[in-house]
Parts: C-alpha cells; structure tokens; sequence
C-alpha cells in the first residue's frame, strides 16, 4: 500500500515537472518572440522561467531519489562482504534521509524569512521560491523510508516511471 502511495506522488511529479518544462518553453519562447519580433521584452517571462526551473528540478531530485536515480555508494558494496551489503544500503538511505529532512527544515526557515519580499516582475512572494525545495526534503524523507522499508522486507522499488 505505501508503496503504490509513494509510486503514485512519484508519478505525478513527473507528471508536474513535464508540464514545468512545457512552460518554461513557452514562458522562453514567448520572451524570445518579444524581445527580436515585437520589440517589447516582457520582463515576467524570466523570473517566471526561473522559478519553474526550481519546481522542475526539485521534484525531479526527490523522484531520483525514490528510482534510485541519484549516485549512491553502490562502490562502497564492491569491497564490502556480501553479508554488509543490506545494512551498508540502509546507511546510504538513512543518510538520505536526513539529507531529505535538513533540506525541508533549512527551507522552511528561509521561505519564512523572505516571505515578505516580493519578486517584482511577478509580483508574488520570494517564498515561492522555497515551496519546492520543501517539498522535495519531504519527499525524499518519505521516499528513503521506503527504500528502507524494502530493503528490510528484501523486497525492490519498482520506479515510477515503468
């Protein structure tokens, strides 16, 4: 049941961050076709880019994470017995972990920080900026239970996108 939870959030992520790139190609395209064709720079349509830039790349960190996409120490299993390989991947887990949690903690303190400046060619708040980076530290720690989970029931994540 976790499992399907977790390979459902993980679905939509990419799902989410495919729509993200689509945007960021047009928010592109459109500043391109302003500033050579109509001759009229829409200032937004960077900022906005950027910051989609960040939700793309956050939630696909966090889904590299649960597809097992991110570099591991799958090294450190080459010199160690055979009978360390479990407990050596549940430490790489743990520590991604806690990786996960002080990437959500950090951000949650910074997005209160600057939640009263203000992006000025989008007009929201600079938190937005923080939102991602949030989400993506839970769901990575959510994300590593799993893979800690299945390693102790001996059992393999199956990534999202299969």
């Amino acid at each position: 049941m976790f499992t399907r939870i977790c390979a459902a959030i993980a679905k939509v992520c990419l799902q989410l961050g495919v729509l993200g790139l689509v945007l960021i190609i047009a928010c592109v395209s459109y500043q391109v076709f302003g500033r050579y064709v109509m001759n009229n720079t829409p200032t937004w349509a960077e900022s906005l880019a950027l910051l989609l830039v960040l939700y793309v790349t956050m939630l696909g960190c966090a889904v590299g994470v649960r597809d097992a996409g991110h570099i591991g120490m799958e090294l450190l299993s080459l010199v160690l017995p055979k009978s360390w390989h479990r407990p050596s991947e549940i430490v790489v887990h743990l520590l991604t972990l806690l990786f996960g949690v002080l990437l959500a903690w950090n951000c949650v303190l910074m997005f209160a920080s600057v939640r009263g400046y203000m992006i000025p060619t989008l007009h929201v708040s600079e938190s937005w900026r923080y939102v991602p980076m949030v989400a993506a530290g839970v769901l990575i720690v959510l994300f590593s239970i799993e893979h800690i989970i299945a390693l102790l029931r001996n059992e393999e994540v199956i990534p999202a996108w299969h």
